[in-house]
């Protein structure tokens, strides 16, 4: 890709080299207007509100296998890399976009050099969440015993990447890994992260999913925890005998203590 043509494309280049950046891309990528190949009934192109009433008709492409899949694209530069004639085009929000077509394949600017392929599951997602993956919460019904551990196998790629998401975060203080196991079940080892904060650590958390979910070696589960001192189990392992993959650094406190809105 060129020099990118837009704050979106910005996002998107810098999401697809560093996945700690995919949160911010997905925030960005709700707030923009999008373009695609098709039309409505009123005249005229870059249609940005499209009147009540009005039927858009949007092109759908054929994947190598026969999928059908969208394109849409981040600027009209993108849109015209990857067309080989004339056609009509429009540009909407994105969030429109994707309740008007919940359920489809989608591919974000095919023809250049930075782009993303959208399943259904993640646009439910994103629609329900502002991100790609939709954590689900489990509630434990009864005391369980489990193993805890270090993974034999250091998810590195993921650890890495979820340290440079952390360090936007101020709410975080720390946070924890280690390999969790129930003896009683089948499934297989999870990896759990474990998070320390002094804050509201829900946004950390949702964001920490999105990338967790990107990152993690494949086929496996990764389980996010608060740490609360004092209890036992999960927590007590970790803040007692466990040291932190990350860990806020003084300059990140006082960035947060002075920033707009502090007192």
């Amino acid at each position: 890709m060129s020099k990118p043509s837009n704050d979106l494309e910005r996002k998107l280049m810098l999401a697809a080299d560093n996945p700690a950046n995919r949160p911010e891309f997905y925030k960005a990528l709700m707030a923009s207007d999008v373009y695609v190949i098709g039309f409505t009934d009123s005249e005229g192109e870059e249609i940005r509100t499209i009147p009540t009433g009005d039927k858009l008709s949007i092109v759908s492409w054929e994947k190598n296998d026969g999928t059908p899949i969208i394109p849409f694209f981040t600027s009209l530069e993108a849109l015209q890399r990857a067309l080989k004639e004339e056609s009509k085009y429009v540009a909407l929000p994105a969030k429109s976009f994707f309740e008007m077509t919940l359920g489809s394949f989608l591919m974000l600017n095919p023809a250049s050099s930075y782009g993303k392929e959208f399943f259904p599951d993640e646009i439910h997602a994103l629609l329900e969440t502002g991100v790609n993956h939709a954590p689900q919460t489990r509630v434990v019904q009864k005391e369980t015993k489990v193993l805890l551990g270090q993974p034999a196998n250091y998810p590195s790629e993921m650890v890495s990447a979820l340290t440079s998401l952390l360090a936007k975060h101020s709410a975080v203080k720390a946070a924890y890994l280690c390999l969790m196991q129930d003896p009683s079940s089948s499934e297989k080892p999870s990896l759990v992260v474990g998070f320390d904060g002094d804050k509201d650590l829900a946004e950390a958390m949702k964001e920490a999913g999105s990338v967790a979910a990107d990152t993690a070696p494949k086929g496996d589960a990764v389980d996010f925890v608060v740490l609360k001192k004092g209890e036992s189990g999960v927590s007590n392992y970790m803040l007692k005998s466990v040291k932190p993959f990350y860990e806020r650094t003084w300059g990140a406190k006082l960035r947060s203590l002075f920033s707009p809105g502090k007192v």
